[in-house]
């Protein structure tokens, strides 16, 4: 059984460039969010374009990992090529993640600061790690975990969907077979730097529904956002049983 809550708000801004989707396809489904960047530039419509070409590849490929590759190749091509035809390669740019699930197997990819975490029977598991400038200082050991949500180049993407591309940029995670009680929650930036890992976790525990658990993490980054200028800000909570 598959359960499952979005959420996508503008928070502060005069521009929402986050852009969520959710695609079933028979027992298979497909969960995307995508951070854009370029504050009053294009990033809303590198976020959607990304958003739609994952909808398109995972509808013709499933949840195989050559679709989840595809999520990201196409999204990336269709980007670069909305850059070439608007003459706008400066602001059109974004972070993107993948969820894909049937019965038997979940598999996930991202690239940028926008993150999947990934809970099982109630714990936390693991979680994607950032392309960026705090969590490779983290990774080195110069700063921890907790200071990456308030560091000060937090928003200094080493990866992202809109550049030019040498080799493969996106990152996926080896596949984990469902079972028992998994809960999985894709997240933009705007969401995930005003809650963090222990008090997503507390709030799972005593949740009976992905609807309670995600309008309650909702609740605690509104709370911890108020009177700062909240950025956009998204969630995808799913639960599979």
């Amino acid at each position: 059984m598959v359960t499952y809550k979005i959420v996508n708000r503008i928070g502060s801004r005069p521009v929402n460039e986050d852009c969520t989707g959710m695609h079933q396809k028979g027992n298979q489904y497909g969960f995307f969010l995508a951070d854009g960047l370029g504050g009053h530039g294009k990033g809303d419509e590198a976020s959607q374009a990304a958003v739609k070409q994952a909808i398109l590849q995972f509808e013709a490929g499933g949840c195989t990992e050559a679709a989840l590759e595809a999520v990201f190749e196409a999204g990336q091509a269709e980007i670069l090529k909305l850059q070439r035809r608007t003459g706008d390669s400066r602001s059109m740019k974004t972070t993107m993640t993948a969820l894909l699930a049937d019965d038997r197997t979940v598999r996930w990819g991202h690239i940028g600061d926008s993150r999947i975490y990934y809970f099982q029977d109630g714990k936390l598991a693991g979680r994607t790690l950032d392309h960026s400038v705090p969590q490779m200082l983290a990774a080195a050991g110069e700063i921890s975990e907790r200071e990456i949500r308030r560091h000060p180049d937090r928003n200094r993407l080493l990866r992202v969907m809109g550049v030019e591309w040498n080799r493969r940029e996106y990152q996926l995670a080896a596949p984990v077979p469902r079972w028992g009680w998994q809960a999985f929650l894709l997240c933009s930036d705007g969401f995930w730097e005003l809650i963090d890992e222990n008090e997503m976790t507390a709030l799972l525990a005593v949740s009976a529904s992905v609807d309670q658990w995600l309008d309650s993490m909702e609740d605690l980054v509104v709370r911890h956002g108020a009177g700062t200028g909240m950025d956009n800000y998204s969630a995808v909570a799913v639960w599979m049983s």
